[in-house]
């Protein structure tokens, strides 16, 4: 029998009007902002409303480093959420907005898969409530303008050699990552270098996602620094006078997206920042209301525990004020092989011995997230191909790192196939265990926060960095950021910052190649090894298979 893709099963979704989704989480449908009949916006006034409730319990779902073989971080998320509406509790699901850009890449969306999807998947891996579009008009609005501040006579003194800010969209283009502008004479401004990062690394997306109103976003706008005058002192946004206007831009933006499961349980999608190039979490807004509307919420971290999960613990957590009260990681047992050195093409095979050999990456995920201070459980996410024999070995690997692996069947399944991981969860949850606590405290000097990282997470023996990035990391400090968290830029498929280099290596070192001040978001991004903040598209993209059929459905979208 054929096994259906993604889109199919998402297309035969029954779903609910989304005034009922809302009405199970007590939001008036007042409150709702209807984009269509399934997904809606939830106002400002509403959440406000909600400051006096007591919070639902926190869960994070994290994973392995991500292989070709395929991890399912999102299904889980998804599955989990259903899992615990299942048993009987209210759950809601916290997920991220998908980037155009893996859509018509290589990586595909973020709507979860099988029978463990969030719909309406085609919009929310396209368009969506164009959340994603005025974050790139508010970010390119401030490029206008720093441009035209010059222009018109330059009052602040600005250096243009010293404009850190630069554009940005939400595609693949390296063709944009190092470019000349204002090209063509005086009517054209002057020429100087910039370049494009991709949307979802943008300052403001991380700000979207950290704010906690609109009041707080106008502030973090305005904090933001984009260059430096001559004498050397930041400029910032609020200098241009852009902020305003910005705010104006992320009005709706700011406001979570309501929308549902396959089995109509409520998720809100907002915010989509990556973990690999910033700090991968859904927006704050999104989660606290939930939090205060549920009796758990399961949200995921983008990539591999080494990224997401320590950004979700040391930046949105430490700045939040959020308290896990238990995390669940991802692996499967076709990755384990993968980390054992089999090649894709031969991993339906069965291979005991691979799976052993690269059980070590999960342990040491296990032992990261442990050292949270946050209880554990691994969700094996099931493949038809897995064995008895391989997903034992994987049980017994994880009994010894002191916590439990459960098989999770929510893929072919749904609900039914995870309750014994939700139940875990519960138990983990309602157990009181969890004595969360950041990685580094604020006061520690801002290279030592990038050495405890590197050492503690990827088990690296240094931290390698010219003496230019010390002696600014030192400025910083003086200026009054030193207090600030890091946000790791670095490939998501190794603890290294080789990308071929699978597995738990050790005695290797972590070279810095350039450090950025996110003075609105509230950290400093640490850019390691070769990790673009503009990626490119593969030799064959999904967008030459992305298409419209006859019946004028769309075809070829993950």
């Amino acid at each position: 029998m054929a096994v259906k893709t993604d889109i199919e099963i998402a297309r035969e979704a029954k779903k609910k009007p989304i005034m009922e989704i809302g009405a199970k989480l007590g939001i008036p449908s007042d409150h709702l902002l209807p984009y269509g009949h399934d997904k809606a916006k939830v106002s400002q006034d509403f959440i406000k409303s909600l400051a006096g409730k007591p919070d639902g319990k926190l869960i994070l779902v994290t994973a392995i480093n991500p292989t070709p073989a395929g991890e399912g971080k999102t299904t889980t998320t998804v599955g989990l959420g259903d899992g615990l509406n299942r048993i009987g509790k209210k759950a809601v699901i916290c997920i991220r907005e998908a980037s155009l850009g893996p859509n018509f890449g290589m990586k595909g969306g973020a709507a979860g898969g099988g029978y463990a999807q969030v719909v309406p998947m085609e919009e929310m891996n396209l368009h969506f409530t164009g959340d994603f579009h005025a974050i790139t008009s508010a970010h390119n609005l401030l490029s206008a303008m720093i441009d035209n501040h010059i222009y018109w006579g330059n009052s602040l003194d600005i250096d243009e050699r010293r404009i850190v800010w630069r554009r940005v969209m939400d595609m693949n283009d390296r063709a944009l990552r190092d470019i000349v502008v204002s090209l063509g004479g005086v009517s054209n401004g002057f020429p100087r270098q910039t370049g494009f990062d991709i949307t979802v690394a943008s300052e403001v997306m991380a700000i979207l996602c950290l704010s906690n109103d609109l009041d707080d976003l106008q502030k973090r706008l305005g904090d933001i620094v984009v260059a430096y005058t001559r004498e050397k002192k930041p400029v910032y946004c609020r200098d241009i006078k852009a902020d305003g206007a910005m705010t104006v831009l992320l009005k709706d933006a700011m406001q979570p997206n309501l929308v549902q499961t396959l089995e109509n349980n409520p998720a809100f999608v907002h915010g989509g920042p990556f973990a690999n190039i910033a700090h991968g979490c859904n927006s704050v807004i999104a989660t606290k209301t939930a939090l205060k509307l549920g009796e758990y919420v399961v949200t995921e971290a983008g990539f591999g525990a080494d990224l997401g999960a320590e950004k979700f613990f040391d930046i949105k957590c430490r700045k939040a004020g959020l308290k896990p009260s238990a995390a669940v990681i991802v692996a499967t047992v076709r990755a384990m092989k993968m980390n054992g050195g089999v090649a894709k093409a031969d991993l339906g095979t069965e291979n005991v011995d691979a799976v052993k050999k690269g059980c070590p990456n999960l342990g040491r995920h296990i032992a990261n997230v442990k050292g949270f201070g946050v209880p554990v459980v691994v969700a094996i996410n099931h493949f038809y191909s897995d064995t008895d024999a391989e997903i034992a070995a994987v049980k017994a690997y994880v009994a010894e790192q002191g916590a439990e692996a459960i098989l999770c069947k929510h893929w072919a399944q749904g609900s039914a196939g995870i309750e014994d991981l939700a139940k875990k969860v519960v138990s983990l949850a309602e157990s009181g265990s969890a004595n969360f606590a950041p990685l580094y405290p604020d006061e520690m000097p801002l290279f030592q926060k990038v050495e405890t990282i590197a050492k503690r997470i990827y088990h690296a023996d240094e931290v390698i960095a010219d003496k230019s990035i010390r002696d600014q990391l030192k400025g910083w400090e003086a200026a009054g950021y030193g207090h600030l968290p890091i946000c790791m830029a670095k490939t998501q498929y190794s603890f290294t910052t080789d990308p071929n280099l699978r597995g738990a290596p050790t005695g290797h070192s972590v070279p810095v190649r350039e450090v950025r001040l996110s003075a609105g978001a509230g950290f400093i991004v640490v850019i390691c090894g070769e990790i673009m903040t503009m990626p490119g598209l593969p030799k064959v993209p999904s967008a030459e298979v992305i298409r419209l059929n006859d019946q004028g459905h769309v075809e070829g979208l993950f």
